[in-house]
């Protein structure tokens, strides 16, 4: 048994307490509202988690010294625009070599930093990994089957961290590629942004099967000239988790799409879905991260010209449908000219 301390009562928080919980560890959740917290002690519901009872085992508290204190493993899991304020919290109470596990996804606006990297900054002593893959929190924590990837510098953390949260009805595999696994969880939020557009513009599937797979070469291009691996595009936490994303009513990031699609605002849609929407975040900072490394990404492009810019989601459309002319890989190449 490991003792565990939950950095955020979010949803997925929540839900990765309860998986723990369940796998036999001591956990302690810790919320930066005190009266969510109290909410939460006090009635054991999650409101975005309702079917899921909050077991009583569970330490609930808003006291982030007593979550943090004597752990074996710190989980991370606040929305990607606090994690450096909330690791700065965390520096006077974490312990030389801690494992921190970052579950959150998205990239700093401000640095285009990883969020691992950005925790890295702040807590100089930690040892920083990351846990991602198609994983919506509603399913985790009814226990339906998900898998997901453990990606640390370390084999032996890595490792660690696996044997942690693996169970049968949660199967996680682990990876070295670390930047690789933050930026497709990352990028597909802004991805998931558009087709939640196009599914409020009323597209079909066609569509929807047209953004997932542009969308992932997109994102490919982006981590490999970055330097991420492209087996990692192509596993649980690129296609997989842009699949999930792009898919799912439970993606807030589709959700908030859908509006701007029907025709709300960009701040009304995301007060509408009630949650934080990662890829409106996401957004300025992929774009900005394409044109340092001078790569192409037609879609993150309109999404930004929508969400930023006052172009209307129809034009950003036919803007994607009308662009030159070319070869859908330019790494294929002809047998023969004629």
């Amino acid at each position: 048994m490991a003792a565990i301390g939950v950095i955020g009562s979010g949803t997925w928080g929540t839900a990765l307490a309860i998986l723990l919980n369940g796998n036999g560890h001591k956990v302690d959740l810790w919320s930066a509202l005190p009266q969510e917290a109290e909410t939460l002690k006090n009635t054991r519901i999650h409101p975005n988690l309702e079917q899921t009872r909050i077991p009583d085992a569970i330490g609930i508290t808003d006291n982030l010294k007593q979550a943090m204190g004597g752990k074996d493993l710190l989980v991370m899991s606040v929305p990607s625009v606090y994690v450096r304020q909330t690791a700065a919290r965390m520096k006077p109470w974490l312990k030389d070599g801690q494992i921190v596990v970052n579950v959150a996804k998205g990239i700093e606006e401000s640095t285009l930093h990883t969020l691992s990297h950005v925790i890295e900054e702040e807590l100089p002593l930690a040892c920083v990994a990351v846990l991602s893959g198609p994983s919506h929190a509603e399913e985790v924590s009814r226990g339906l089957p998900t898998t997901c990837v453990a990606g640390a510098s370390r084999k032996e953390t890595a490792e660690y961290i696996q044997s942690l949260f693996m169970n049968e009805v949660f199967r996680v595999y682990t990876s070295p590629d670390v930047l690789g696994i933050e930026l497709g969880g990352a990028l597909k939020n802004v991805i998931a942004l558009a087709a939640g557009i196009a599914d409020g513009l009323g597209c079909g599937d066609n569509t929807k099967a047209a953004l997932i797979t542009r969308g992932i070469a997109e994102i490919t291009r982006l981590g490999v000239a970055m330097g991420g691996r492209a087996e990692t595009f192509s596993g649980l936490t690129g296609i997989g988790d842009l699949i999930v994303t792009c898919a799912s009513m439970h993606s807030r990031n589709r959700r908030a799409g859908i509006l701007i699609g029907q025709g709300y605002s960009m701040d009304a849609a995301m007060e509408k879905v009630k949650m934080v929407v990662e890829g409106v975040y996401s957004a300025k900072a992929a774009l900005a991260l394409s044109e340092r490394y001078h790569v192409s990404m037609p879609i993150v492009e309109q999404v930004n010209a929508v969400l930023f810019k006052g172009v209307s989601p129809q034009d950003a459309l036919k803007e994607l449908m009308l662009r030159d002319r070319r070869m859908e890989n330019s790494g294929l190449e002809w047998e023969s000219a004629v």
